[in-house]
């Protein structure tokens, strides 16, 4: 059975910070890639990808910086005009992504982010910016995903349309590095269910952190806006069951959580979710980390090859009959 140490995912993992740092420092030379001020921009992915899409939108958008939507790749609604097509792929295979940019091209401008440039989508776009440093060898994405987000963070915080409240890149980077060495707390470790909560940008986070650990260990995750989980989804939570918050808690969601038994996790205001540490909280985007490290401590704890995850492959490509 693989360890944390010696795991290919969580080699991945822990290189995050130094990841972040290089492509916070290409932000200029994807100029021609990275969205304009004022455009009308639709960010297509699938699964973590279309997850970091939604966070961007989000991003962008209450910064000021352009209207953003953010779609899975299967879903894009064809007809809309937009002013630009971003899309996500670390494969650059994934026949949905590759089919919306082929439908596209010629009448929007588009542009892709991945991290292998010997694949189709250097020529389904008109522009690629490639992290080929952020490439992994896992199936399970961690490094690349969060360093697309990080890329795009930069990018609006050089840009001045980083919203309030966001901090700066540099200060997610040394959250980042604390993230990985953080001690995982027990009563996490020990839990039987998991609810991933954010709001705003940090909703998407939520998600991939949901994906994360039913992808690596099989776990029973979901994923809500913050606000909603007293609509329905509170009835689940219990002893030995948690709910993670990326972000701010929501006013009164924390008594609310403590009423039912529930171990509330939240990364930005108290100890990093997940975590052992009283230090103060950590950015969304580091605190998402520390659920990447539950996902594969889990993993493991259960005899699973995080790097091998069940049923799923690197990248999804589609035969005819099946597109």
């Amino acid at each position: 059975m693989t360890t944390f140490e010696t795991s290919r995912t969580s080699v991945e993992i822990a290189s995050q910070p130094d990841a972040w740092r290089r492509a916070a420092g290409a932000v200029a030379s994807f100029a021609d890639v990275l969205p304009r001020r004022g455009e009308r921009v639709a960010v297509v992915g699938c699964g973590t990808s279309w997850f970091m899409a939604l966070a961007y939108a989000q991003l962008r958008e209450n910064g000021g910086h352009g209207e953003t939507d953010a779609f899975a790749a299967s879903e894009f609604p064809t007809g809309r005009t937009y002013d630009r097509v971003l899309a996500i792929t670390r494969s650059g295979t994934t026949t949905e992504v590759l089919d919306v940019l082929t439908r596209s091209k010629g009448a929007v401008a588009t542009s892709a982010i991945t991290a292998d440039p010997a694949t189709p989508v250097m020529t389904a776009a008109d522009s690629v910016a490639v992290l080929d440093f952020a490439d992994e060898e896992s199936v399970v994405q961690t490094r690349f995903a969060t360093t697309v987000l990080l890329l795009l963070r930069a990018h609006l915080e050089a840009e001045g349309a980083l919203p309030p409240g966001v901090h700066p890149w540099e200060r997610a980077v040394e959250d980042a590095e604390r993230a990985i060495a953080l001690p995982l707390a027990e009563e996490i470790r020990a839990a039987e269910q998991f609810s991933f909560l954010g709001t705003g940008w940090t909703y998407g986070l939520a998600l991939e952190a949901a994906l994360k650990m039913r992808e690596a260990a099989g776990a029973w995750t979901e994923a809500y806006p913050a606000m909603e989980y007293r609509h329905g989804p509170i009835s689940i939570t219990g002893p030995g069951r948690v709910a993670w918050i990326f972000g701010a808690v929501p006013t009164g969601l924390r008594d609310d959580i403590a009423r039912v038994g529930g171990i509330l996790a939240a990364g930005s205001d108290d100890a990093p979710a997940g975590s052992d540490d009283a230090a103060t909280g950590l950015d969304p985007l580091a605190d998402l980390i520390v659920a990447q490290r539950l996902a594969v401590h889990l993993a493991e704890a259960q005899g699973f090859d995080p790097d091998r995850p069940r049923n799923l492959t690197r990248s999804v490509i589609l035969d005819d009959a099946s597109a």
